[in-house]
């Protein structure tokens, strides 16, 4: 076996903690959960969480190389974001209109953080001061932006039948 040094790492081993990290922050994400008042209601957040599962099984142990793990984080994101959008059309949906500018407006607000908090994860975890292990983090951390955003936007959306 072949081992790349990466300061007093070895490289396997700082990508294992890498994954584990990345898996633990997207976990903890979506970590808060509230009942439903309805027990027949589906669970959202448990469904969101199920689809999400084989995203994240593909980082973790389906991947086997930088370039795969890179580009199961892509694919997760492209998930993400289509929960994202599916999650909030369908708030906006429920909500009176005035409430739904307010949701407009703060979802506005938070496209426009989430792009600055991507400019940075990009400037920073960058290949000369990270390495390899650059491109995971950078999945890792924009991928757990937009799964918390999904998360909070279905919180909202369980109060509404």
């Amino acid at each position: 076996m072949i081992s790349i040094k990466v300061g007093d790492m070895h490289w396997l081993t700082r990508t294992r903690l890498l994954r584990f990290t990345a898996l633990m922050v997207i976990g903890l994400a979506a970590a808060p959960s509230f009942g439903i008042d309805n027990p027949d209601a589906p669970d959202l957040m448990v469904e969101f969480q199920q689809r999400a599962a084989v995203y994240e099984a593909r980082i973790s142990t389906d991947a086997g190389t930088t370039n795969e793990i890179v580009e199961a984080y892509t694919a997760y994101q492209r998930f993400l974001d289509a929960e994202l959008t599916k999650t909030y059309t369908a708030l906006a949906q429920k909500l009176d209109p005035a409430p739904r500018t307010m949701l407009m407006q703060s979802q506005r607000r938070w496209l426009a953080y989430r792009d600055a908090d991507f400019r940075f994860i990009d400037g920073n975890w960058t290949q000369g001061q990270f390495g390899t292990s650059a491109a995971l983090s950078r999945g890792a951390y924009r991928c757990s932006i937009v799964k918390e955003r999904v998360a909070a936007l279905i919180q909202y959306l369980k109060n509404y039948p």
